[in-house]
Parts: C-alpha cells; structure tokens; sequence
C-alpha cells in the first residue's frame, strides 16, 4: 500500500502546496497512491500526544509512505529519529519529494542522517534569530492560485519570464514566489536528478560542529 501523508503547517508548506507537489512527483515515478491521511495536529504536539497518527503509522509494514519533506512527520528531532527508526524497522520505504530521496532499510546510513541535519539547521537557525518566522516558512502569496500553472510550465523547462507573460504578472515578483517557495529545486529534484545525485546533495548539506577559535583566544 502507498501511503501520501500531509502535514499542514503555518510556517512551512500548507495542504494545498504539499498536495500539487506530492501529485507532480507520484505521476513524475508513475506510483498510484492508494490513501491519504491529512494530520492537521499542530507542529508542537509532541509524538506521545498524537494518538491518530502513531496508531496509523503502526499499521504500516512493508508499505510505503510518500511525505514532501522531514518536517512534515515532525518538527522534533527526537520524535523524527524515532519515527525514521520505527519506520524502517518495519519494513516501509519513505519517499521525500522535495529532495527526490528514497530511504528503506539498505539505505546509506549518511543519507537517512543528512535528512535529519537538514531538519537540525533550519531548527538551529530559528533559534538563534528568536523571531520571526521561522526559514524556508512561506506566507500566502496571491500567486497560490496560479502553483498548478507554474509548477506545469517549470517542468517544460520555461523561463520565469516566459512564465510571467503567460500568467500576465510581474517577472519579478513572480521570481521572488518561485525562489521563496523551492519551486525550481522541488521540479529538477522530481525531473532532473537521479537517485544517486538526489542522494549525493543531501548528503553534501550536512554540517559539521565549529568552534570559533577567535572568541576562545580572546578569553
């Protein structure tokens, strides 16, 4: 069984976005999905407190769960490791369609931790701006109602500005919409990259600790 789940969330992606993009990737594989499960719990809900969901996931065995991104199982990093682990443990195949990634059992373990750390540094970089929302977080934009057209045109390899005369909108604030929203990276993910490049560029996100030495020396 193949399994679309969506989790909608005020500062990432809503219904309607992870919807067009998780229909683009399964026609773009050929995969039919045989049920959707929309999770509308908050993004602050804990794992233990999401009884629906971990009663569905438990169901899962050898099945597969097709999800836009890491954040869409859980914000948590504690909660995600334990989903990916429960996930895998059983069997189940996870398509991420904004990286083009597959992940079971065999895969490389450096490409199931890059998708972890790339959760881990949009996490880390809210917490040091404190306010505001959060990257990547993206707020209703009168150019919603044209995603299917873009996303349509994108695939056919047409240019912003193309994309704007037929659209009849500005090129620039159009480009803004299509950068703001990963448009261009989510359609080469699905169209232009292979296994092994969608996996290979996750695995090249991954960042490794630092210490600022300067601040060390002027202790």
């Amino acid at each position: 069984m193949t399994v679309s789940y969506i989790r909608p969330d005020k500062d990432f992606d809503g219904v309607y976005e992870q919807l067009k993009l998780i229909n683009g990737y399964v026609d773009q594989k050929g995969i039919s999905i045989h049920e959707e499960l929309v999770d509308q719990t908050s993004q602050s809900k804990r794992l233990i407190d999401r009884d629906e969901v971990v009663r569905f996931f438990r169901t899962l065995n050898g099945d597969t769960l097709i999800v836009y991104d890491t954040w869409t199982l859980s914000s948590d990093i504690e909660d995600l490791v334990q989903m990916f682990s429960c996930l895998l443990k059983n069997n189940n195949t996870i398509h991420f369609v904004k990286q083009g990634v597959v992940i079971d059992r065999k895969s490389d373990t450096m490409v199931v931790l890059g998708l972890i750390d790339q959760l881990r540094q949009v996490l880390q970089d809210d917490a040091k701006k404190g306010i505001g929302r959060p990257r990547g977080s993206k707020s209703s934009s009168k150019f919603d109602i044209h995603l299917d057209s873009i996303l349509g045109l994108l695939k056919k390899g047409k240019s912003v500005s193309e994309i704007a005369r037929v659209l009849g909108v500005s090129r620039s604030s159009l480009k803004d919409y299509i950068e703001s929203r990963e448009l261009k990276e989510v359609v080469n993910g699905v169209i232009g990259a292979s296994d092994e490049e969608a996996e290979a560029m996750v695995v090249s996100t991954i960042k490794c600790p630092t210490i600022d030495i300067s601040s060390k020396e002027a202790v």
